[in-house]
């Protein structure tokens, strides 16, 4: 049986850079072995997609977003929609949501079927939304995540800023993180004949770019 209290336990010492708590909600059980919590930080940051998950009206939805976060905050994850959307109104709301952010970094294969596999650089977390109304702080907010995905283009110099009606027409929602986890797969196959060079059939990863 797994020691799901003393995975937790020991995945909660690693999480000193954010208020972050680690419980079974969050714990890595498949492979723990590759849980990274000390790299939530940097997966986030580096991260392009986060796919995020809620329930409205008993239905669970999973939406991919664009989305901001900065190792500045560490427990805060800025999501946005249009005002027009009911998923707006859901996450600022309160209610609990879950956001992934994976990148995949190469596909490995192996000798065998059964390990064939990918390396990979995940991030999961939960938290609840509230939304943020002032004008002021949805730009500054909103020109950090342009910078983040597209560096050195500033606002004013690069393009026009956003003005006060188009920002009026997006919803800007702060996701406090409760808690969240990190794993990663790095190298190569580690199936039983991947190692013998006699051994029959192919193995190795076929990179991603970044």
């Amino acid at each position: 049986m797994v020691d799901r209290r003393g995975l937790a336990d020991a995945a909660r010492s690693k999480l000193n850079f954010t208020r972050m708590t680690v419980t079974e909600r969050s714990i890595i059980l498949r492979h723990p072995e590759r849980s990274v919590p000390d790299e939530f930080a940097a997966f986030m940051t580096t991260g392009f997609v986060a796919h995020v998950g809620f329930c409205m009206d008993g239905q669970p939805y999973v939406i991919p977003l664009a989305y901001h976060f900065s190792p500045a905050e560490p427990s805060r994850v800025y999501l946005h929609a249009s005002n027009q959307s009911r998923m707006a109104e859901v996450l600022a709301s309160g209610t609990p949501i879950a956001v992934c952010v994976t990148q995949v970094d190469g596909l490995v294969y192996s000798r065998t079927a059964m390990n064939h596999s990918m390396n990979y650089r995940s991030a999961v977390c939960f938290g609840r939304g509230r939304e943020i109304t002032d004008v002021e702080t949805k730009r500054q907010v909103f020109q950090a995540m342009t910078g983040r995905y597209f560096s050195g283009r500033t606002a004013g110099v690069h393009y026009e800023p956003a003005t006060d009606a188009q920002l009026d027409t997006t919803t800007l929602v702060a996701l406090e993180i409760e808690e969240g986890s990190a794993k990663t797969r790095r190298g190569g196959p580690n199936g039983p004949t991947d190692n013998d060079p006699t051994a029959a059939g192919t193995c190795g990863v076929v990179q991603r770019s970044t």
